[in-house]
C-alpha cells in the first residue's frame, strides 16, 4: 500500500521537512517525488500541490538531481497548464533563480579558496604539492573552478534545457519562454560557453520548426499575430548580438538566415532599430568571411537606416560613416580571388546561388556590383562628407591616370588608414585593387614592360610589399579568368601586354579612367565611329535635313506636351479611383476583421466559459471521488492499526476476513473488553506478588548501600590512572612524531636542488611534445572542420535546390487555381447578366401585352356603350342572352351586319360574342395568347363552360373576315 502521505500533500510536505530538520535531504527529495509523481497527485488542488512543488525544486537544486527535476517538472505542467499558467510560471522563475543564485555562490567560494591557498606566504612547498605541480599542467585556480563551479555550471545549462522544452508549444507561456531563452544566452556570454550556445540555437530552431507541426494542439503558437513574431525576432536578434560577442560567425550566419525568415513571414513591418542592427551584423559576418563586396553592400544599407533614423548625428559622425562606406566600396576587389575557374557550369551556377542567398538576406533585388555600389555612393554626395585623403584616394584610383606616380601617391594615405583601427581592415585589399589599377593603366600606354620597372612601380611598405612571385601569380588569376590579356616572358624577365582585336568585352572588369581606347574597342566601334561621321556629313551638305531634324524635333515635342497632359490627367484619375478602391477595400476588411474579431471573442468566451464549467464540474467530481478514497483508506488503516493493537497487547489473532468484515467500532469494542479482562488478571496477580515482595526488596537495599559507595571510589581511582597514562602516550607520540617530521625534512632539503633542476628539464620537455600534439591536434581539428564544413554546405544546397523544386511546383498550382477559379467567375458573370437580360425583356413583353388587353377592353366597353344608346327606347328591355347561348343564323348575321362598321378591321364576330360574354381580366384577352395567361388551366376550363351551349358546327368556325385578326387565331389556336 502507497504511504499515507502521497493522498494528502501536506502530510509529504509536513514529512519532508521532518527529515530535512533531522539532515536527511535525500530521503526528503524521495518523499516528495513519490507524491509529486503519485496519479493521485492530480486530483490535488493547485494551492496545495505549490508549496510541495517549490519544496521539491529547492531539493533538486540543492542536491543537483536533474532527472528528479524533469520528471517533476512535466508531471506538474500536464496537471497545472489547464488550470493555472501563473503557477507553472512561479515555479519555473524559482527554478532558475536557485539555479543561478547557486552558480554566483559557487563562483564566489572558488575565488576564496584561490585566496585562501596563497594565505601563509611563509609556508614552504610540500611533497605532495611538489609531486602534483609535477604531474598537472593545470594552474591552481583551474583545478578549483573545475571542481566547484563547472558541476553547477552543467546543472544550471541542464536546468535551461529543460525548462524550455517545457515551455516550448504552448501560447499562454511563451512570453516565459522567452524570457528564459534571453536568460540562457546571457549565461552563454557570461561563461564564455561557445558549445552550449550553438546547441541552444539548434534548440531553438527545432523548436520553431515544430510549432507548424503542433499547430493543431489546443493552445499552439499563432505565427499569423504579429506579436508573436515580434517576439520571435526580438529573441533571433538577441541571439544574433550573442553569437557576434562569441565570435561564432558560422552561427551568426544562420541567425541572420532565421531572421531573414521571419521578416518574411510577418505582415507588421520590422523596427529600424532592429533592421540597424541587422546590417551592422552583416558587415562584421562579411568582413570575417572576406565578402567586400556584399560588406560594402550591408555598410550601405547600415548607413541609409542609421541616418534616417538618428537624425542628431554630429558631422564627425557622419563623416566616419561615410568614409567607411567609399573605402568599403573601393576596397572590392577588382579581379576576384575565388578559387573556382568561371566557364565551368557547376562553379557558375554555385556562384550564382551563393549571389542570389546573400542577395536575398541583405534585401536586393539585383546582385550588388563594385561599380553600381560606387555610383550609388557618389549620387548621394558622399565625397562632400568623406575625409580628405578618403577623396583623394577615390580620385587617384577610380579618375586619374597616373600608372608612373599612382604607389607613391597612395602610399601615404595607406599609412594614414593604418592607424585608423575602424580603416586598418581595408588596407591590404586595397593592395590588390592598386595593383589591378597599375597593371590596366600600364597596357593602355606599354607594349612591354620589364617585370623590374613593375616592381618598382608597385612597391609598398612591408608587409604588403610584392615580390616577383606574387605579382606572378596575381596576373596569372587574371589571365585565367579573363581579365587580364598578359604573356609573361621570363627569358627577357618582361611583361606583354597583348591585343586580340577581336576579343570580346569584360563585364566583371571596372575599367576606371582610361588614356585611349584599345584596339579591340576601335575594332568593335568602327561601323558605329562610321555612320557618327557619315551622318555629320551629310548635316553639313544638306542643310534642308537639318531643318527637317529641327521640324521633327519640334512636333515630338508638341506630341510629347499633349500626351504628357492626357497621361497627367489619366495618372491623376487613376490615382483618384486607386484611392476610392483602397478606402472601400480598406473599409471592408476593417469591417470584416472587426466582425471576425467579435465572432473570435465570443466563441473563445463560450469555448472558456464551456472549459470552465467542465473543469468544475471536473473538479468537484474528483475532489468526492477523493474525499471518498481517503475516508475508505483511513478507515482500513484505523482498523488494521486496532487489529494489530489486538494481537500485540492481548494475544488475539484476528483474520483479514475478520478485519475487513468487521467496522472500527466493532473492534474498538473488542479491544476495550480484552483489556479489561487482562487489566482485571493482570490486578490480581500483582496483588499476590505484591504481598510476597515487598519484605525481601527492602533487606537487599539496606546491604546493597555500602558496598555501592566502595565501588563509585574503586572506579575513580581507576579512571584517573588511565587518564594520565593516556595523556603522557599521547605527548610522546606526538614529540617522536615532530623529530621523525624534522628529519625528513632535512633529508629533503638537500635533493630540493637536484629536484628543481630534473623538474626544470621535465616540464621543458614536457612543454615541447606537449606543442608538438597540439599543433598536430589543430591541425586535425581544421582538416576535420574544412571537411565537415564542405559537407554541410553541399547538404545545404541540396535542401535549397529541393526547395526551389517544391516553391516553382507550389507556385504553379497556384497559378492553376487562380485561372479556374477566374474562369468559373466570368462565367457566372456572364450567366448572371443573360438571365437579368431575360428577364427585363419578359417584363417589357409583358407590360406591352397588358397595355394592349386594357386599351381592347375600353373600345369594347364603348361599343356596348353605343348599342344600348341605339336600342328603341318603347322596346320593352330584353334580358341579355345568356353567355355562350345558341343564336340562329339570321340573328348572327344581323348583328354582324349592324356592328360591321364598328368593329375593328379583321376582327370575328364570333370572337367578339364569346369573348365579351364574360368580365374580362387583365391578361385574359387576345393579346394574352402571347403572354403569360395563354394556355393557363382556368382560362382553358372557363372556355369549355361557354362553348358547352353552341352547335358542333360552329365551333372552330370563323366569322367571315375573321381570318385577318389576331383574336380569331387565338381562338381556333385554342381549340
Amino acid at each position: 500500500m502507497a504511504p499515507f502521505y502521497a493522498a494528502k500533500p501536506d502530510n509529504a510536505l509536513k514529512r519532508a521537512e521532518e527529515l530535512l530538520a533531522q539532515g536527511q535531504d535525500s530521503i526528503a527529495l524521495q518523499t516528495l517525488n513519490e507524491a509529486i509523481l503519485s496519479k493521485r497527485a492530480r486530483t490535488n488542488p493547485l494551492n496545495v500541490m505549490e508549496p510541495m512543488m517549490l519544496k521539491y525544486i529547492e531539493l533538486c537544486v540543492n542536491q543537483r538531481q536533474g532527472r528528479m527535476m524533469k520528471e517533476g517538472l512535466h508531471q506538474y505542467r500536464n496537471f497545472a497548464q489547464n488550470t493555472s499558467v501563473n503557477s507553472i510560471e512561479t515555479i519555473v522563475n524559482k527554478l532558475v533563480e536557485l539555479s543561478e543564485q547557486k552558480v554566483a555562490e559557487a563562483r564566489a567560494k572558488a575565488d576564496q579558496i584561490a585566496v585562501e591557498v596563497i594565505d601563509d606566504l611563509e609556508a614552504s612547498e610540500t611533497p605532495e604539492s611538489i609531486m602534483l605541480s609535477t604531474v598537472s599542467g593545470e594552474q591552481s585556480k583551474d583545478r578549483t573552478d573545475r571542481a566547484v563551479v563547472t558541476p553547477w555550471l552543467k546543472f544550471l545549462w541542464e536546468v535551461y534545457r529543460t525548462v524550455l522544452d517545457l515551455l516550448r508549444n504552448n501560447a499562454r507561456l511563451e512570453t516565459l519562454y522567452h524570457t528564459v531563452t534571453k536568460n540562457a544566452f546571457t549565461f552563454c556570454l557570461t561563461y564564455a560557453r561557445k558549445t552550449e550556445f550553438r546547441r541552444l540555437c539548434e534548440i531553438l530552431r527545432n523548436h520553431f520548426q515544430n510549432v507548424s507541426k503542433y499547430s493543431h494542439q489546443p493552445h499552439s503558437i499563432n505565427l499569423n499575430d504579429p506579436d508573436t513574431l515580434q517576439q520571435y525576432l526580438e529573441v533571433r536578434f538577441n541571439q544574433l548580438n550573442a553569437a557576434a560577442e562569441l565570435e561564432l560567425w558560422q552561427e551568426a550566419f544562420k541567425s541572420v538566415e532565421d531572421i531573414y525568415t521571419l521578416l518574411t513571414t510577418s505582415k507588421r513591418p520590422p523596427k529600424p532599430v532592429m533592421m540597424a542592427n541587422y546590417y551592422d551584423k552583416l558587415t562584421k559576418i562579411f568582413m570575417v568571411s572576406e565578402d567586400y563586396l556584399f560588406h560594402s553592400a550591408a555598410w550601405n544599407r547600415y548607413s541609409n537606416i542609421e541616418r534616417a533614423i538618428n537624425k542628431n548625428l554630429t558631422d564627425e559622425e557622419q563623416s566616419r560613416m561615410a568614409s567607411i562606406v567609399l573605402l568599403s566600396a573601393l576596397a572590392i576587389p577588382i579581379i576576384t580571388t575565388t578559387k573556382t575557374r568561371p566557364g565551368y557550369v557547376e562553379a557558375d551556377e554555385h556562384r550564382l546561388q551563393k549571389l542570389n542567398r546573400l542577395s536575398m538576406l541583405m534585401g536586393l533585388t539585383q546582385h550588388p556590383t563594385r561599380t553600381g555600389l560606387l555610383k550609388e555612393a557618389l549620387n548621394k554626395n558622399i565625397l562632400a562628407r568623406v575625409r580628405p585623403e578618403i577623396r583623394d584616394l577615390y580620385n587617384i584610383l577610380e579618375v586619374q591616370f597616373h600608372p608612373l606616380s599612382i604607389c607613391k601617391k597612395i602610399n601615404p594615405i595607406m599609412a594614414k588608414l593604418s592607424e585608423d583601427a575602424d580603416m586598418a581592415k581595408y588596407v591590404r585589399p586595397l593592395h590588390q585593387v592598386i595593383l589591378t589599377r597599375l597593371l590596366q593603366q600600364l597596357s593602355q600606354v606599354y607594349t612591354t614592360v620589364k617585370l623590374d620597372f613593375v616592381l618598382k612601380l608597385a612597391s609598398f611598405p612591408a608587409p604588403f610589399n610584392y615580390d616577383a612571385a606574387t605579382i606572378e601569380k596575381f596576373i596569372m588569376n587574371g589571365c585565367k579568368r579573363g581579365e587580364l590579356n598578359i604573356r609573361i616572358d621570363h627569358a627577357s624577365q618582361s611583361l606583354i601586354f597583348e591585343t586580340d582585336l577581336f576579343a570580346a568585352p569584360k563585364g566583371t572588369v571596372t575599367e576606371g579612367n582610361q588614356l585611349q581606347s584599345s584596339p579591340s574597342e576601335l575594332m568593335r566601334t568602327q561601323l558605329s565611329r562610321l555612320g557618327v561621321s557619315l551622318h555629320a556629313v551629310v548635316q553639313m551638305i544638306d542643310p534642308s535635313v537639318k531643318e527637317a531634324a529641327a521640324k521633327a524635333k519640334q512636333e515630338a515635342v508638341t506630341r510629347a506636351v499633349e500626351g504628357a497632359e492626357k497621361e497627367h490627367k489619366a495618372a491623376l484619375a487613376r490615382k483618384g479611383t486607386i484611392e476610392q478602391r483602397k478606402e472601400i477595400i480598406e473599409t471592408e476588411l476593417a469591417r470584416l476583421e472587426k466582425q471576425a474579431a467579435q465572432e473570435k471573442a465570443i466563441a473563445a468566451q463560450k469555448k472558456a466559459e464551456a472549459e470552465k464549467k467542465r473543469m468544475e464540474e471536473e473538479q468537484r467530481r474528483r475532489e468526492e471521488e477523493r474525499t471518498k478514497r481517503v475516508k475508505e483508506e483511513i478507515q482500513r488503516d484505523q482498523a488494521k492499526r486496532i487489529a494489530e493493537e489486538i494481537s500485540a497487547k492481548t494475544g488475539l489473532e484476528l483474520k483479514p476476513e475478520q478485519i475487513e468484515q468487521s467496522d472500527v467500532q466493532s473492534l474498538l469494542d473488542l479491544k476495550v473488553s480484552r483489556l479489561q479482562t487482562e487489566q482485571r488478571e493482570m490486578n490480581e496477580r500483582l496483588k499476590q506478588i505484591g504481598k510476597r515482595l515487598d519484605h525481601t526488596e527492602r533487606a537487599f537495599r539496606k546491604e546493597e548501600i555500602p558496598l555501592l559507595e566502595k565501588d563509585y571510589e574503586r572506579q575513580q581511582k581507576a579512571d584517573r590512572a588511565y587518564f594520565e597514562a593516556a595523556r603522557k602516550a599521547e605527548a610522546a607520540a606526538a614529540r617522536d612524531a615532530h623529530e621523525q617530521g624534522m628529519l625528513l625534512k632535512k633529508r629533503f632539503e638537500r635533493l630540493l636542488g637536484d629536484y628543481k633542476e630534473y623538474k626544470q628539464r621535465r616540464d621543458e620537455k614536457y612543454g615541447q611534445a606537449l606543442d608538438a600534439a597540439r599543433r598536430e591536434a589543430e591541425a586535425a581539428i581544421e582538416k576535420e572542420k574544412q571537411e565537415r564544413i564542405a559537407e554541410w554546405r553541399a547538404k545545404r544546397e541540396e535542401l535549397i535546390k529541393a526547395h526551389e523544386a517544391e516553391e516553382a511546383e507550389r507556385k504553379r498550382r497556384e497559378e492553376e487555381e487562380r485561372r479556374i477559379k477566374e474562369e468559373e467567375e466570368r462565367k457566372a458573370a456572364e450567366k448572371a447578366a443573360r438571365v437579368a437580360k431575360e428577364k427585363e425583356e419578359r417584363a417589357e413583353q409583358q407590360r406591352k401585352l397588358d397595355e394592349m388587353a386594357r386599351k381592347q377592353a375600353e373600345r369594347e366597353r364603348e361599343i356596348e356603350r353605343k348599342l344600348a344608346e341605339r336600342k328603341p327606347a318603347a322596346a320593352p328591355a330584353a334580358a341579355p342572352p345568356k353567355a355562350g347561348a345558341y343564336r340562329p343564323p339570321a340573328a348572327r348575321a344581323a348583328a354582324a351586319a349592324v356592328d360591321s362598321g364598328r368593329r375593328a378591321p379583321g376582327t370575328s364576330a364570333e370572337a367578339d360574342s364569346w369573348r365579351t360574354a364574360g368580365p374580362r381580366r387583365p391578361g385574359s384577352g387576345f393579346g394574352s395568347g402571347f403572354g403569360s395567361g395563354f394556355g393557363r388551366k382556368d382560362d382553358r376550363d372557363r372556355d369549355r363552360e361557354r362553348d358547352r351551349d353552341r352547335p358542333p358546327m360552329d365551333r372552330g368556325r370563323r366569322a367571315p373576315g375573321s381570318g385577318s385578326g389576331p383574336g380569331a387565331g387565338d381562338v381556333s389556336r385554342r381549340w
